[in-house]
């Protein structure tokens, strides 16, 4: 009889965690495909914004193809965020080893700076399918949503649907709505400047500020500039189909260094 308890134990436990696997990946895979309405992220800032009493708070947030996204644009976030985006499966290892050490050499100060090393298809699975947070179960869910992103999307869809749903300022969600709110126009026009500019605010939409950038905003800026130039500029996209050699050592050093 225990025997039979625990064959029926396991073959339910089996049949749970495949239902859940094929219920978290089905929208994963749908979305190679199909652009997505909302994102997690939207919802719950959204439900925040509710609970807070903040009965104007708007969702600005318009799809648009990477064909109608300027090259500059595209190009700006990655050298901001993920330069060896193109070369690697979803996490960048000795990005993550360097901002482990840095956190806790942190962790002594009064007010530590916690530095992050988040790729950007970890930050289109953290945006598009959780919950804010820190705990190890949220990272143990990223990572899995990680993981069925890089299976299923080419590396071109990862970026598309980063540029869309990234957030860059309060309510304001996709470069698309960032192009049109502070440059008005649409963001295929956006020029390297621009571009560069709305990168520089990505670690921290809700502080900093793509008009009327205060002089941290314009420092990143400029050295997002200077990174773009060093990949190649708009040529460095066709990495993402058919990647040949990432950047030099020095360029990760400079990355690094920029995320402190």
């Amino acid at each position: 009889m225990k025997q039979k308890g625990w064959r029926r134990l396991v073959r339910w436990t089996f049949i749970a965690l495949a239902a859940v696997i094929v219920v978290t990946a089905l929208p994963v895979v749908v979305m190679r495909w199909m652009d997505p309405w909302y994102s997690a992220f939207m919802l719950d800032s959204a439900l925040a914004a509710s609970r807070a009493g903040q009965t104007n708070y708007h969702t600005d947030y318009r799809w648009v193809d990477l064909e109608r996204i300027s090259p500059h644009a595209a190009v700006a976030v990655i050298a901001s965020e993920d330069q060896f985006f193109p070369f690697h499966f979803g996490f960048d290892f000795q990005s993550i080893r360097e901002a482990v050490r840095s956190n806790d050499a942190q962790s002594t100060r009064r007010h530590p700076r916690v530095r992050g090393a988040s790729t950007i298809s970890q930050q289109v699975a953290k945006n598009l399918f959780l919950w804010s947070g820190r705990s190890y179960f949220r990272k143990g869910c990223e990572a899995y949503f990680t993981l069925l992103i890089e299976l299923t999307w080419p590396k071109e869809r990862i970026l598309e649907v980063y540029l869309n749903v990234a957030q860059f300022g309060d309510g304001i969600y996709g470069i698309e709505a960032a192009a049109q709110r502070f440059y008005h126009k649409p963001a295929a026009r956006l020029d390297r400047y621009e571009a560069a500019t709305l990168a520089a605010i990505l670690p921290s939409p809700l502080r900093l500020r793509a008009q009327a950038p205060s002089a941290y905003v314009t420092q990143r800026r400029d050295w997002i500039l200077a990174q773009m130039r060093g990949l190649g500029g708009p040529s460095y996209l066709d990495e993402l189909a058919n990647p040949t050699e990432p950047p030099k050592a020095g360029a990760r050093a400079k990355l690094e260094a920029n995320r402190k």
